[in-house]
């Protein structure tokens, strides 16, 4: 137990949406425990409302890759104010939530000064930079994995890591939309191709929606000239990126838009193409087949990626099948033509569609069984005390 009669602090840095969600649900765990915290930091507009005093909004302002770059300035000067802060104000702990390119920079300040830090969603080094490890020792003190496999890799490297579930799933859980994850999937047997919904996700961040809106649109204007009669609708995270998505719909193309959950979204659908990231897990919850793409800078691909990246898939949903579950264009560079054909040969075959849904479910039922921000709540107990 904490004491009583003492008010501790902590500080939480998240620099993208979805960490801005996963910490406001960490806070809101921490307040039902009736301890007695201050939460300040940098993040976004869940984390404000949940309680959490910003220094300055930065959820939003992450981007991918070589779009990064235009970031560089605002965030080191965002470092050094942090920095400033962790020095000239006691805190009891610091919270960093994913972004690692940031997040190191910032658990480094807090080694500096003293504080020890918990990292919430692990870096993916299993997948590339794997370098990194010594900095990732030097300053965490407790990582927490959101994938089943990470907390064996991670541990037998000298982390103190263990597996808290994915907070994806304390967001949207699997019983507000009536998902059995004991099921064995949908079943396609009257599925016809004609009368198709199809669920658009590109992304929360602004440099996904950049690089992906306008081919998904592509993607689905082929399929609408083979198959008239199919429905496309496509989730925001939020009213803005709503009218982002709206402003750069091409001539002719039908859709209805939505401020909904990835996970509503595709329960509804009979098909999802999906932007590469976590969205990929919530739609594999609720059975939904899908195609899993991302772009990239043909050049920087080849002169750095190829070589950082040393896993066989690069998707979440087929890194953890351990093969291809669902295609993946990770990452296609020009032509739409082979996604849309992919996604053509998966319609006409019906019993392929009833057994991905299937295996997709089975997939997400162990990332779905702990509550990920009470787990993480109690590991923040225990450091504090």
């Amino acid at each position: 137990m904490l004491e009583t009669n003492k008010t501790y602090r902590i500080f939480i840095s998240a620099a993208e949406p979805s960490a801005d969600a996963h910490c406001a649900g960490l806070i809101t765990a921490l307040r039902k425990g009736g301890y007695d915290i201050e939460f300040v930091g940098v993040g976004g507009p869940k984390m404000a409302s949940a309680g959490c005093r910003l220094l300055e909004t930065t959820a939003g302002k992450a981007a991918m890759i070589y779009k990064a770059f235009r970031h560089v300035l605002h965030f080191y000067r965002l470092i050094k104010r942090i920095t400033g802060f962790l020095k000239s104000n006691k805190v009891d702990l610091v919270i960093v939530c994913d972004s690692p390119a940031f997040n190191f920079h910032v658990a480094k300040a807090a080694k500096k000064a003293g504080i020890k830090t918990l990292f919430y969603v692990a870096p993916q080094l299993w997948a590339w930079a794997g370098w990194r490890i010594g900095k990732l020792r030097k300053y965490c003190d407790k990582l927490c994995c959101i994938l089943p496999f990470e907390q064996d890799w991670f541990c037998q490297r000298g982390i103190d890591a263990v597996f808290v579930g994915n907070p994806l799933f304390d967001e949207v859980p699997m019983s507000s939309i009536g998902i059995d994850l004991a099921r064995h999937g949908r079943k396609y047997a009257d599925f016809e191709p004609t009368n198709a919904r199809f669920a658009l996700m590109p992304g929360s961040r602004a440099a996904e929606i950049d690089s992906l809106w306008l081919p998904m649109q592509q993607i689905a204007t082929q399929l609408k000239q083979k198959y008239p009669t199919v429905t496309f609708v496509t989730v925001a995270v939020d009213a803005e990126r709503e009218k982002i998505l709206k402003a750069a719909q091409i001539a002719g193309f039908v859709c209805q838009y939505t401020i909904d959950s990835v996970s509503d979204t595709a329960d509804a659908a009979d098909f999802a193409i999906v932007a590469s990231g976590s969205a990929t897990l919530q739609v594999a919850a609720v059975g939904c087949p899908m195609v899993i793409i991302y772009q990239s800078s043909r050049i920087l691909w080849h002169l750095i990626g190829r070589w950082l990246v040393k896993l066989k898939y690069l998707s979440l949903v087929n890194i953890l099948s351990d093969k291809e579950l669902v295609p993946e264009f990770m990452p296609y560079f020009s032509s739409t033509e082979p996604i849309a054909e992919s996604i053509e040969r998966l319609l006409e075959d019906r019993d392929r569609l009833s057994q991905i849904s299937g295996e997709l479910i089975k997939l997400a039922e162990p990332l779905a069984k702990k509550k990920a921000s009470e787990q993480v709540a109690e590991l923040i107990v225990e450091m504090l005390h």
